[in-house]
Formats: structure tokens, C-alpha cells, sequence
């Protein structure tokens, strides 16, 4: 099962094979993995089993029809989410590692379960398929220190898996921002007011994708430049949601 992420040695990272079947298992170092996770491990990541069906968000009874409060008092300009996982342990751990400490091995098994479980989606009708894919759009000075956008590396995984293309620079930021962790969602709307600029044709049907939603503010924000340029069917597609 999976313990304390923060345990793992350089050595033991070095062992690690976190992208093929076989190998050991990132989180417990099982040697029953598949791509990067044991099922064990896979088996205790948290699922956003019952959520609003237009946000996400974690509800606490079970539906998955229902609208929250917020998306009924005001309704986001996107029309739908696949956000399979809750952002809550085990699977925060391995996003943090993954996207502040860029240690990728953490968020490629999440990445292909992701893509497995769009796929099946797709398949039964669950979901549309869009005609692109929008990573959500970093800001270039946090970008060069971090070294990668996680957003276009999830959108450029799971659009190669899908055959989907993505459209990286469909949309830029065009002003630097306070980090958004450390707002509320008031403040991360009005933060984000005027942030983004569409740069190109906007396809009807697109997914915004992101790694973590949490108030949902750059998701709305974002859905709004898109609708306004054209977009006539706007999804969200991201790894996990905030419990409210």
C-alpha cells in the first residue's frame, strides 16, 4: 500500500520504472507494477466517485447528477468535467513531487490511467470528444524555473493516447499574476481578470486541461476568453478536484 512519499532514496528512485509494465511500484516499491503502480496502490487513490456533474466537485452523498450550490448560483461557461480523483492523500503526494520537485515518474502513472479512463468515456458516451485540447496556460517566469508547464505535459500525453490535438499556444497569458494557492476564490477571479488572450481560431469543441482544480477560478476564467472567441462546447478535463 502506499505509505509516506517522502521516504524514497536517490538510490531507490534510480530503480524505479515508472512507465512500462513491470518494474517497481513508485509509491511502495512493489515490484508488481503496472505502468509505475502497483494495484494496490492504484486501489487507494482517492476517486471523485460522487460529484457535481457540470464542476466536480466532491459531493458529500451519492450523485453524480446533481449540480452544486456555486454551479447553480452561477453557472461556470463550460459544460461539463471528467475529473476522476479527489486531491487528497495519497494522490496530492504524488502530484506535489511530480510538479514542484519534477519528479515525473509521479505523475505518468496518473497521466495513463487518466488517458485509460477518457478513453473508456469516450467509448460509452460518457464524454464528447473535443477537437482540441487547451493546457491551461503558465506564466512564462514560473514556467523557466520550474522547468515544464504540468498542463501541457498531461494535455500532450493523453492527446497522443486519444488522438486528440493539442493546442498549445491557442491561448497566452498576457499579465503576471499573484500564485494562485494562496487566494480564495473571490480573489482568484478577480487575480485572473484580464490574464488570458486567445491568439489563434478557437475550434467549437474544446477540453481545458490542468492537473488540479481547486475553486475552479482559472478553469472559469479560461472558458470565458475561450467561449467569447468562438468555442461553442467548452469541457474540463483535469486529474483531480478540491473537496469543497
Amino acid at each position: 500500500m502506499i505509505k509516506g512519499l517522502n521516504w524514497l532514496s536517490t538510490f531507490m528512485e534510480q530503480k524505479v520504472n515508472s512507465v512500462k509494465q513491470g518494474g517497481l511500484c513508485v509509491a511502495c516499491l512493489s515490484p508488481n507494477a503496472f505502468n509505475g503502480l502497483c494495484q494496490p496502490c492504484r486501489d487507494d487513490l482517492p476517486v471523485n466517485r460522487w460529484h457535481c456533474r457540470c464542476c466536480a466537485l466532491p459531493l458529500a452523498f451519492p450523485s453524480s447528477e446533481l449540480l452544486c450550490g456555486d454551479c447553480l448560483k452561477h453557472p461556470p461557461p463550460f459544460e461539463t468535467s471528467f475529473v476522476p480523483w479527489r486531491y487528497q492523500y495519497p494522490l496530492d503526494g504524488m502530484i506535489g513531487r511530480y510538479k514542484y520537485n519534477g519528479q515525473r515518474k509521479f505523475g505518468r502513472p496518473l497521466m495513463s490511467d487518466f488517458a485509460g479512463l477518457l478513453e473508456q468515456a469516450l467509448m460509452d458516451g460518457s464524454i464528447t470528444r473535443p477537437s482540441a485540447l487547451v493546457p491551461a496556460p503558465m506564466d512564462a517566469r514560473r514556467r523557466r524555473r520550474r522547468g515544464f508547464n504540468q498542463a501541457q505535459d498531461i494535455a500532450e500525453t493523453i492527446g497522443g493516447q486519444l488522438d486528440i490535438p493539442v493546442a498549445t499556444g491557442l491561448v497566452e497569458r498576457v499579465r503576471r499574476v499573484r500564485a494562485q494557492r494562496e487566494l480564495n476564490r473571490q480573489a482568484r477571479l478577480a487575480n485572473l481578470r484580464g490574464v488570458f488572450e486567445v491568439v489563434s481560431e478557437v475550434p467549437e469543441r474544446v477540453a481545458i486541461v490542468d492537473d488540479v482544480v481547486t475553486t475552479g477560478a482559472t478553469v472559469r476564467v479560461l472558458a470565458s476568453v475561450l467561449r467569447e472567441a468562438g468555442a461553442r462546447e467548452i469541457q474540463v478535463w483535469a486529474l483531480a478536484r478540491t473537496p469543497g
